[in-house]
């Protein structure tokens, strides 16, 4: 998307999507995100499948970000599976995603972080917020505490959750424990889960050890559910416009 004040010009995919898809005419009214938390109006002037240009009518702060800033790491997943991942946690309001390569990461080493980053940016697109996640490259599970730990000595304290399906503390007991939380960490692994190792690891770096119940979910569900659950608990899930 390029533009200047008065007019935006859409190209490539973006403009493919609102001529092909969405059927959009001359003097249909858009409203788009600019991924860094406003909303501009606009009107479109001209349009082609390779280019759409609308003139701006207004911008405003967007409205559609949840007020939990909830970062997921994320053991590395073979194929689709991550890429699902990505599509749905964007979808319920992770801010950012950290690709972790544990002992059980069937993958040691991708280059796909561009590919993730677009399914983000596409996703985040489709269900109309006004910030894409940031998608960081994959990192060494050792390697995350430096600068992922949490953390309670800053003016926003920020809790950790390490989900590990051996056991822990359920999620309906964690909102009397943490109270009004604002910022979290939450720690997912690959197929075949988190060793003890580093379940004890990330436990003494602040980590709290968390389980979805007694039922052994694959990486995937385990990702989405857990997103889902901590954003009804402390984010806007469930609480309408």
């Amino acid at each position: 998307m390029e533009g200047n004040p008065q007019r935006i010009l859409i190209s490539g995919e973006n403009a493919r999507y609102l001529t092909t898809i969405l059927r959009c005419r001359c003097g249909h009214t858009l409203e788009i995100f600019d991924g860094k938390g406003h909303s501009i109006s606009a009107t479109i002037v001209s349009l082609s499948k390779k280019e759409v240009v609308a003139e701006v009518t207004g911008v405003s702060p967007a409205n559609t970000e949840s007020p939990l800033n909830l970062v997921l790491i994320q053991g590395v997943l073979k194929g689709e599976k991550m890429d699902f991942v990505i599509q749905k946690t964007t979808e319920l309001g992770i801010r950012e995603i950290i690709p972790a390569i544990t002992e059980r990461s069937q993958l040691k080493e991708t280059k796909k972080t561009a590919r993730w980053q677009k399914i983000a940016q596409d996703a985040a697109r489709q269900c109309g917020r006004s910030s894409v996640p940031s998608l960081h490259e994959p990192l060494l599970f050792h390697d995350l505490f430096s600068a992922y730990a949490p953390c309670s000595a800053s003016a926003e304290r920020r809790e950790g959750l390490l989900f590990w399906e051996e056991g822990g503390m359920a999620l309906r007991d964690l909102r009397a424990k943490l109270g009004e939380c604002v910022s979290m960490i939450v720690a997912v692994g690959p197929e075949g889960g988190f060793t003890e190792g580093e379940a004890r690891l990330a436990e003494s770096r602040g980590f709290t050890i968390a389980s979805l119940g007694k039922r052994t979910l694959r990486s995937e569900t385990a990702a989405i559910s857990a997103t889902a659950i901590i954003q009804f608990l402390f984010g806007d899930l469930g609480q309408g416009h």
